[in-house]
């Protein structure tokens, strides 16, 4: 038996921020704490968010303490900020990171005896937990529909994937104008992680036709408009073309799983410091290179969905031309290597086997086409240094 997850509902288009008190009402919530950070803040997004909310009767309270890549300590202030408020719900404002981070609060408001790595993977929780609303301001994590967080231990350093259905937001706002702002680096890095999704999702030991037409989709709309987004952040079209794909390409990972660029992601974020984004754009083409020959049928399917090959072109041919595709659009966009990144050499080398080893016991490599072992993960880690 299979079993798919996916939000309640999606509002979806311009403007529909401002439906955030229907969502509400619609789940029955009238107490919800927003999530988000101090960029949001500072825009006036969350004013714009509470103003639609109270006016429609909501009781708002505002957490914007959020960081990049959440931490065990980083959730405490939220905690507290849940509890003073007494809220019924959360909305998740944001990137990634606060939509993460909503996510872990909404479980552990209610399971105050657990601790975050209670939660990590292997294992699934589908216990009690607040409703979350998620809306995103990034087009990339595809967090806002998927059944997953990502907290660091900040004891250990890991970047725990924590899965299960009390992850999944009971609803979702998709509103591409919010994320008109972002810069091209920012773009690119975000517009890349929604590619590694689908890719991964569709590639995957766990894919099923579900995932599989979601993700197809996700990857022909990013190589329509990554470029374009990246190029001009006022093009409308691209903006809206990235956001669905990110969700959708969220959906597929969320239902099938993703795979060995996400097992080595975690780690570069947790020591370095790099956005979950950015990381898996460091990665993509050489963890592609390394997989490749463990299902070339369905990385020719990525290949033609992308564009960079057609019906009529022979498996290995389109599998090749998506490897070459992936390195392309890296060095289009501008994704840096650790080493351009400022990643100090001796302190990346000494810490590789300590990733790989974390790597590993994410288990999503175990899902990869090639199942890699830690020797394997480590010379990927040497080869992505300096490019």
């Amino acid at each position: 038996m299979s079993r798919f997850a996916f939000p309640r509902f999606l509002n979806v288009g311009p403007g529909t921020l401002d439906t955030a008190a229907e969502a509400l009402d619609a789940l029955g919530l009238t107490r919800p704490l927003i999530v988000t950070d101090a960029f949001m803040v500072s825009t006036g997004t969350v004013t714009r968010l509470c103003r639609a909310l109270e006016q429609c009767g909501h009781e708002v309270a505002v957490f914007s303490d959020t960081v990049p890549d959440p931490t065990t300590t980083s959730l405490q202030a939220g905690l507290r900020a849940v509890d003073d408020h007494g809220a019924d719900s959360v909305i998740g404002l944001g990137g990634g990171s606060p939509i993460d981070t909503a996510k872990a609060l909404a479980v552990l408001a209610v399971n105050a005896e657990r601790s975050m790595n209670e939660f990590k993977a292997p294992s699934s929780f589908s216990g009690p937990a607040l409703p979350v609303v998620a809306i995103p301001t990034t087009a990339g994590s595809g967090s806002e529909a998927t059944q997953f967080t990502v907290i660091t231990d900040d004891s250990t350093d890991e970047k725990m994937l924590c899965p299960g259905l009390s992850f999944l937001p009971a609803a979702a706002i998709l509103d591409f104008e919010l994320t008109m702002s972002m810069p091209p680096r920012l773009t690119a890095d975000t517009a890349v992680d929604a590619l590694t999704h689908a890719i991964e999702a569709y590639v995957s030991m766990r894919a099923n036709p579900i995932s599989d037409s979601l993700a197809l989709s996700a990857i022909s709309t990013i190589s329509t408009f990554i470029r374009r987004a990246y190029a001009d952040g006022d093009d409308r079209e691209a903006r809206e073309g990235l956001m669905m794909a990110a969700t959708q390409a969220g959906i597929a990972f969320s239902n099938s799983s993703v795979c060995l660029v996400h097992g080595m992601s975690r780690p570069i974020g947790a020591h370095f410091h790099v956005a979950h984004g950015l990381s898996n754009a460091m990665l993509l083409p050489a963890v592609t290179r390394f997989s490749v020959l463990g299902n070339v049928s369905r990385y020719a399917d990525c290949a033609r969905a992308y564009g960079v090959a057609t019906h009529d072109t022979d498996d290995a041919t389109a599998a090749a031309q998506l490897v070459l595709e992936i390195d392309q659009l890296c060095a289009d966009v501008e994704v840096p290597t650790p080493q351009a990144y400022g990643i100090d050499a001796r302190t990346w080398r000494d810490l590789t086997p300590t990733m790989a080893e974390q790597a590993l016991a994410s288990g999503s490599p175990g899902n990869n086409p090639v199942v890699p072992s830690k020797a394997q993960i480590e010379e990927i880690y040497a080869a992505v240094y300096a490019g």
